[in-house]
């Protein structure tokens, strides 16, 4: 066992969420000494639940709830937030910019508590709307997130919270870190209820075809809108590598595997063994028309980049949703 790991104490803050779940067993599994797990929802809500770690029910709304949140914390990892797919952030900005209070809270607790490093977890709905036109061309270089134009509501709230963690860097010493999501999926994670994203609904709409006899299936939007779909075990990788190197700026997480929604069908289908008729709902929620990571950055600081192809993440999804299904 790495004997620093084993002397490091670390928090991880949406601990009951789908990723930070993920990431609480991936420390465990590497060795930390201590993790302390907190999430907002009731232990019974939780996605994952590990054993053998500090789990703490808390709303990091709350300045003092953040100071018991960082005590005696060496790493924070700040994945608490109020989100969900595009059909929960469309309708709920305000709910996302709240989120807000949370990044704050946790910052000047963090500051306060002298914690060594503070991993922020953004996202790719940053990026200036502008830049997300072409369906065909859509990547997104990290440069690209100025003239600031992100998503509403949700977009600012990360944007404006990565400004803060630079600034609390800059002036008081806080060593930050921030990693910029691109559509994580996997296991663990909600496909159903209105928070979920494109791949587990879809996954879960082609399971609900099948067992209903169903011939078709509803897409939103046209189908034609292009994104790039991250696997859970990658984004994990990721994240440690930025919150242990030394790039201060950040980074774009995720892969550069270019698909349509029509074509995100198509796998989930052949997984299936399925062909289904596509009625597209033209009022439902849809998002930019393109969005890809531009991979450039990180390859050239970490020589590394997300790379489990699409085919074989969503096997091991629909694997676990048809599962959770069944129950």
């Amino acid at each position: 066992m790495n004997s620093s790991k084993n002397k490091t104490r670390i928090l991880i803050t949406g601990a009951g969420g789908f990723i930070g779940g993920h990431l609480v067993k991936y420390f465990k599994k590497q060795g930390y000494g201590f993790i302390r797990a907190i999430d907002i929802k009731k232990f019974d809500d939780w996605h994952q639940l590990t054993d053998g770690v500090e789990n703490l029910s808390l709303d990091l709304k709350s300045l003092d709830n953040c100071k018991i949140a960082v005590k005696d914390i060496d790493e924070v990892y700040n994945l608490a937030a109020d989100m969900g797919g595009m059909g929960f952030i469309e309708s709920n900005k305000a709910l996302c910019m709240l989120n807000v209070l949370i990044n704050t809270n946790m910052l000047l607790s963090a500051k306060e508590a002298k914690v060594k490093r503070f991993f922020y977890s953004s996202s790719a709905c940053v990026y200036a709307a502008d830049k997300q036109l072409d369906a065909h061309n859509p990547k997104l270089k990290e440069t690209d997130a100025y003239p600031a134009m992100p998503e509403d509501g949700y977009g600012w709230e990360k944007l404006f919270s990565e400004r803060m963690c630079r600034h609390f860097r800059e002036d008081f010493g806080l060593e930050t870190r921030i990693a910029r999501f691109h559509n994580v999926y996997g296991p663990y994670g909600e496909y159903k209820g209105g928070r979920e994203k494109a791949p587990a609904a879809l996954i879960r709409k082609v399971i609900e075809a099948v067992s209903n006899n169903k011939k078709e299936i509803e897409i939103w939007g046209d189908g034609e809108q292009s994104r790039t779909f991250m696997y859970i075990d990658d984004c994990l990788k990721g994240i440690d590598l930025i919150m242990h190197g030394e790039v201060a700026e950040p980074i774009n997480l995720g892969t550069e595997e270019l698909v349509t929604i029509n074509e995100l069908v198509g796998i989930v289908e052949k997984i299936a063994g399925v062909e289904l008729k596509r009625k597209f709902n033209l009022k439902a929620p849809r998002g930019v028309r393109g969005r890809s990571s531009d991979n450039t950055f990180i390859l050239n600081c970490f020589n590394w980049q997300p790379s489990i192809s699409l085919d074989c993440g969503m096997k091991k999804t629909f694997d676990w949703i048809k599962k959770e299904m069944k129950k």
